[in-house]
């Protein structure tokens, strides 16, 4: 444990130095009193005004949720199968934000392109974890049932009332990730919150800024005082009703991106030239345009990304370490101090790091170090709360050294570093795909090259790009999985921990 730790150090430290942090900004502190500013006098008038996007962040979430729900229990029913696994180990690896870029040219800027980006990685988010939860279920109730009951008998009666605690509440936790995946598909132009955040950052109009944020916020944390299991149905139908009357989806856009949109250029370059659009297979050309994007733009975007993610991993670990102990009883004993501390965490994991990156561009411009600064806040965050809230557990000994920082190095942390490596190496691909959709914002990850594709039209580029970025993230979650197994930490375990 302690060689992989830091095996993983020395890595981070390597690429850090590999990494661009140049600030390349004038004056940042300029901007950032302007922030301060804004944030000092919030303008709470935008939240009437813009009630609309927070409405259709609210419904892009429920319907998200609710596809990704149905499939998911599906698929889970089938995991076993190697085929079923590889399609949800695809589909999680690509980001909400990519997702969305494939179904503009299909459906449009509408509500069904930000639902299926939501949907559709969730889907296979939740196969995954259903059928962990079923795997490390206690099946003793099932011997109680007569020999002949029938499947979905046996399903309801000895199998749904044992895992439907873990079910519920990972799925209220999806929903409270679907709501931040709502508000930032408003970045790329969906009518949510995002939007108007995204105007507001690039206007310099920051007094409308910390009341959008606020809003959210309030709207995270009031999901458990409204979101109730007998009223989900209700709101996932009222959801469903509020966007379908804003879908416009044409059979002809589908049948064109996926037989030609998404086909290489060489293959439908004489087509397009003579007017015929007409495809053709030069195996010798499309071989060159694979090579040539591969050593251009997919290879550099790659490298870069690891660079990136190497590099957030070992910060966010650390930061983690040191912050976890704000929120522990065998460290502060004031409740008011541990309260403070747990809301900060709150509100940095509640942020998407998507807007904390956008925010960090503002003052320091495109360089690896806002992206870096955005995803360790907001993961560190995440496994800082989660740490001290295994620590809690911790018992000590009556005979335990009362000096905090004996009782931090040699009884507690012991005690939680093997979990807190196991929840690390659990958002390692999470990390590997924030640090991917960064690229959208200007930095030199492999989601520039996308967004660049997508801005000059070049569709084929784009999905080629979304393609190897989703086998590396699924190759960085294989090795997630096989250290987690070292570890000996189920993954079953630490997403319960996540509640």
């Amino acid at each position: 444990m302690f060689r992989v730790s830091l095996s993983f150090l020395a890595v981070s430290l390597l690429c850090l130095g590999l990494a661009d942090i140049e600030i390349t900004t004038l004056d940042p502190w300029q901007e950032l009193r302007r922030i301060a500013v804004g944030f000092l006098t919030p303008d709470v008038s935008v939240l009437y005004t813009f009630r609309g996007a927070m409405i259709n962040t609210v419904t892009f979430a429920f319907c998200g949720i609710a596809v990704g729900v149905g499939a998911g229990s599906v698929l889970a029913l089938f995991f076993q199968l190697t085929a079923v696994r590889l399609l949800c180990a695809f589909v999680r690896a690509i980001h909400e934000i990519f997702w969305a870029f494939l179904f503009l040219p299909v459906v449009g800027l509408n509500p069904m392109c930000g639902v299926l980006a939501i949907g559709i990685p969730y889907a296979g988010v939740f196969a995954k974890v259903y059928a962990e939860i079923l795997q490390e279920a206690d099946h003793t109730p099932l011997k109680g049932l007569p020999a002949h009951t029938g499947r979905l008998s046996r399903f309801f009666y000895g199998v749904l009332p044992v895992i439907y605690s873990d079910v519920k509440h990972y799925t209220s936790y999806r929903l409270e990730c679907a709501l931040r995946s709502s508000a930032i598909l408003g970045f790329i132009g969906l009518p949510t919150l995002g939007f108007h955040l995204e105007t507001a950052f690039r206007e310099g109009l920051y007094s409308q800024t910390p009341a959008m944020l606020c809003g959210f916020y309030l709207l995270i944390a009031s999901l458990r005082l409204w979101v109730k299991p007998k009223l989900v149905l209700a709101y996932v139908a009222v959801s469903f009703a509020l966007v379908s009357t804003e879908i416009n989806l044409r059979w002809d856009n589908i049948t064109r991106f996926l037989g030609h949109d998404i086909l290489p250029w060489p293959m439908r370059r004489e087509g397009f030239l003579d007017g015929t659009g007409e495809i053709s297979f030069p195996a010798e050309q499309v071989w060159e345009w694979v090579v040539h994007l591969v050593r251009t733009e997919a290879l550099p975007g790659m490298w870069n990304t690891v660079v990136l993610t190497q590099v957030v991993l070992a910060g966010s670990g650390l930061f983690a370490l040191l912050l976890f102990g704000t929120i522990c009883r065998h460290f502060v004993s004031r409740r008011r101090f541990r309260g403070l501390s747990h809301y900060v965490l709150i509100v940095l994991r509640t942020t998407p790091e998507y807007i904390l990156a956008y925010v960090f561009l503002q003052l320091w411009g495109p360089s690896m170090l806002p992206a870096i600064l955005a995803i360790l806040l907001h993961n560190g965050a995440i496994l800082a709360y989660l740490t001290g809230q295994n620590a809690n557990l911790v018992r000590l000994r009556i005979d335990s050294s009362r000096r905090k920082m004996n009782c931090y190095f040699f009884e507690v942390l012991p005690r939680v570093y093997g979990q807190f490596l196991a929840f690390l190496f659990y958002r390692w691909e999470v990390m590997m795909r924030e640090s991917a959709i960064l690229g959208v914002l200007g930095i030199y990850t492999i989601g520039f090259f996308i967004d660049s594709a997508i801005a000059d039209d070049k569709v084929d580029k784009a999905v080629f790009l979304i393609f190897t970025t989703a086998l590396l993230n699924m190759g960085v979650d294989s090795i997630s999985q096989i250290i987690r197994r070292r570890l000996r930490v189920s993954a079953g375990t630490v997403l319960g921990r996540q509640q």
